[in-house]
């Protein structure tokens, strides 16, 4: 129960919903005069203590499909409850027959807004009731192009993650460098190796026909579940895929032996030139012998990828060293020649594993680019994890991928095979989705004309998703004028969103979760609607569809368009006289607003200088797959100060906030940084925190540490851990995030022991003041 609490965002309650604006407004006009956009942000099966799960199949609207909720109208004596999506009357059926106001079924209680349904699992006539429960499946997909330290790492680890895979789960294990090979792990006697040429592309019938799984040899259904053992297959023996998915325990020995003889990619590199890498053509392998297993097997591809792609499909630099690997400059002056090639492969890998219900996570480890940015949309749309490191040996990566295979509390939890449906009240329409989702393509009357992300679609196709996978859904009110005659309206809307998914057990699942809101007629002067304002979701919902224009649009001006929106934002809202900046204010629901805006404007997400297309494309990754209380510390940090005079507290994310006694601990998501002001750091440098009387600083050293160690646990990725000095190099980490209240240009007013950075960057106190004077502005 602990953990199930500390994973849920006490904002969210229940529902694990949040919304930029808890009242919504009536009309498309009014909606445009809200400037944010109107958005729910979900995480779809995130744990919580209050949500029941019942034994049967839940009671759909005959009309809508909509499923039995607390806010339907019931009629007790005549046994009928009332859609309150389509108004559509139903008669409950022969089991509900005892239902009465006092005997009333959990889905209509009110305080479970979220149920949740244990489905049976649809029977498969073909396959033996034993394999009916599908074990989870694990390819590993490992680059052999690394040096000799390198694959030692990766060694250690997989050994390590093979030792913490549950009994049944099936493994496969593919390696490449200039070509890809398949080991066949069911030949325990001596290694056997499919070897397929790097340099072109393969289709998924040419890979199974050479692996022996062509349709002949696929005609027996179990053999993808379990493995029959000594079936004569297309003159093969154990000619099923079972010879190259065994289960772990069947296989750890020869996984492990495998493990030991595996040397680096033997290929020559000549001098001057980049190793031979056939990333596409070993992932695309990879997801054609997961094409052989049953259909709903929940499988996942789990590549560790150590450089650039340079053969076959997907390449993204040439063999050349004396050409780098793309940058943002050559994606926006259109001079990276393998960009759109790649993304093309990557795309139509995406659309296989879709379709297979299958998932691609992408552990990449190198100093140089690997291909993130190209990977990107396969990883996505699967809903794969994603993490980037230095290197293999680098605890971000050893951490993280321990974290993959937890099991207890540490476990992330990934169930599979999801779908989310929505249902909502019949003046709102879905523009889409951003996350980690596919569109499965629904039309309905509920779907949009402009599509934001994964749209035209009331259904989406999540392969893979866990405790904290989160998605935003952006809405558009479609009536115009009221369009209907006032005392007919309904003043509540309604959104009900279904995820049916698999479990880590193999069970399936159904959850429910139906939430109420108040529509508003007018926005300006509306109470209720700037009551409901929600900032922290706010900022994150422009945040990620910041990064998706950017992503998009051609030329597009991020901080500009950012500026626009928070300037048309504080003219609608805020309390001033027309051109006089100093009496402008603003209501406390919008009040920390523009500092958000101020920190996204300077993170990652938008300023790209200094950071690869690599890195950018995995922060908007997490960014867009995140909790909202998670996304927010990505687009401003939260710093915590440790002094002898004060217990720990928050500070001011300034750099007036560094003191020569004082410790700082910053956690900006992707890295947690314990900064030592420059006394402490020099006491510390003396051992005073090994001498008993000096107890106090001892602790005082220890408790950012802890506290470090507590954010490191429960976050997946594992954050990079920073410990610098005041003045030191690594204190750049810190300095980078700060708002740059003291430059180069006051530093003449600064207290002593105090920073200042070396920046021309306007400081939050000037954003301010520009922004009142614009806001004004008649």
């Amino acid at each position: 129960m602990a953990t199930e609490m500390a994973t849920a965002d006490p904002m969210e309650g229940i529902d694990g919903v949040r919304m930029t604006w808890n009242a919504w407004p009536r009309t498309k006009v009014e909606a445009s005069k809200c400037v944010i956009p109107i958005a729910v942000s979900i995480s779809p099966i995130r744990p919580h203590p209050d949500i029941p799960t019942v034994p049967y199949a839940p009671l759909r609207c005959k009309s809508c499909i909509a499923v039995l909720n607390p806010f339907c109208r019931v009629d007790f004596p005549g046994k009928i409850w009332i859609c309150p999506f389509c108004l559509q009357r139903n008669l409950f059926p022969q089991n509900y027959s005892t239902i009465s106001e006092s005997n009333v079924p959990p889905e209509l209680h009110h305080q479970y807004t979220t149920i949740q349904y244990s489905l049976p699992l649809p029977v498969n006539p073909s396959v033996p009731s034993h394999h009916q429960h599908l074990p989870p499946v694990y390819v590993f997909v490992v680059d052999t192009c690394m040096i000799e330290e390198e694959m030692g790492f990766v060694k250690s680890s997989l050994k390590r993650a093979i030792g913490l895979l549950p009994e049944n789960a099936l493994v496969g294990f593919l390696s490449f460098g200039t070509q890809v090979h398949v080991h066949e792990l069911g030949f325990s006697e001596m290694s056997k190796v499919y070897i397929f040429r790097g340099s072109k592309e393969v289709s998924k019938e040419q890979v199974l026909e050479q692996l022996g799984l062509s349709v002949a040899g696929r005609r027996v259904g179990p053999a993808a579940a379990g493995y029959q053992k000594g079936a004569m297959q297309n003159m093969y023996p154990n000619g099923g895929i079972d010879r190259f998915l065994l289960p772990a325990s069947d296989c750890e020995y020869t996984l492990n032996s495998l493990l030991d003889e595996l040397q680096t990619d033997q290929w020559p590199v000549a001098p001057g030139n980049r190793a031979l890498r056939c990333t596409g053509v070993a992932l695309s392998v990879a997801a054609s012998l997961l094409g052989a297993c049953l259909p709903g097997t929940g499988a996942r591809i789990i590549a560790l990828v150590g450089g650039p792609c340079t053969e076959g499909p997907g390449t993204i630099v040439s063999k050349d060293l004396s050409e780098p690997v793309r940058s943002h400059k050559d994606l926006d002056k259109d001079a990276a020649p393998y960009f759109q090639k790649a993304v093309k492969v990557y795309d139509g890998l995406s659309k296989q594993l879709v379709s297979q219900g299958h998932v691609l996570d992408l552990f990449a480890s190198a100093l140089d680019q690997v291909g993130v940015a190209e990977m990107k949309v396969a990883v996505e749309r699967t809903g794969g994890l994603v993490v980037l490191a230095e290197s293999f040996g680098h605890s971000v990566f050893k951490d993280s991928f321990k974290r993959l295979f937890d099991e207890g509390e540490q476990s992330l939890g990934l169930c599979f095979n999801g779908t989310l449906e929505i249902n909502c009240s019949k003046d709102i329409k879905i523009q889409g989705i951003l996350g980690p989702c596919t569109s499965l393509e629904k039309k309905g009357s509920s779907v949009a004309d402009v599509a934001i992300g994964q749209g035209n679609t009331t259904s989406w196709k999540m392969c893979s998703l866990d405790k904290t996978t989160c998605l935003t859904v952006y809405f558009d009110i479609l009536s115009s004028e009221r369009s209907n005659p006032p005392g007919t309206v309904n003043p509540q809307l309604y959104l009900q969103f279904l995820t049916s998914y698999q479990n880590p057990l193999g069970q399936s699942l159904l959850r429910v979760t139906t939430v109420t809101r108040r529509w508003v007629d007018s926005v300006i002067g509306a109470e209720e609607l700037v009551q409901g304002f929600d900032q922290e979701t706010a900022a994150v919902v422009m945040a990620r569809f910041c990064s998706h224009k950017m992503e998009l649009e051609e030329g597009f001006d991020a901080t500009r368009w950012l500026d626009r929106n928070l300037i048309r934002l504080c003219s609608k809202f805020g309390d001033y006289r027309k051109d006089d900046p100093a009496s402008f204010a603003l209501n406390p629901s919008f009040s920390f607003f523009p500092q958000f805006m101020f920190n996204l404007r300077r993170s990652q997400f938008v300023q790209v200088f200094n950071n690869s297309p690599d890195e950018t494309a995995y922060f908007r990754m997490l960014l867009n797959r995140e909790s909202i209380s998670n996304a927010a510390v990505m687009i401003q940090p939260s710093l915590i100060s440790y002094s002898f005079n004060s217990p720990p507290s928050p500070a001011l994310l300034d750099v007036a906030s560094i003191a020569m006694d004082r410790i700082l601990l910053l956690d900006s998501y992707f890295s947690v940084v314990i900064f030592h002001g420059m006394t402490v750091a020099q006491w510390r440098n003396m051992g005073y925190q090994n001498e008993p009387e000096h107890k106090l600083f001892a602790q005082l050293l220890q408790a950012p540490h802890d506290e470090a160690q507590v954010i490191i646990q429960e976050r997946f990725p594992v954050p990079r851990l920073v410990v610098c000095d005041q003045h030191g190099s690594q204190a750049r980490f810190l300095l980078a995030k700060l708002n740059p209240s003291a430059t180069y240009n006051n530093a003449g007013e600064l207290a002593a022991g105090s920073d200042v950075i070396f920046t021309d960057d306007v400081s939050l106190q000037v954003f301010f003041e520009h922004l009142q004077r614009l806001a004004v502005q008649s």
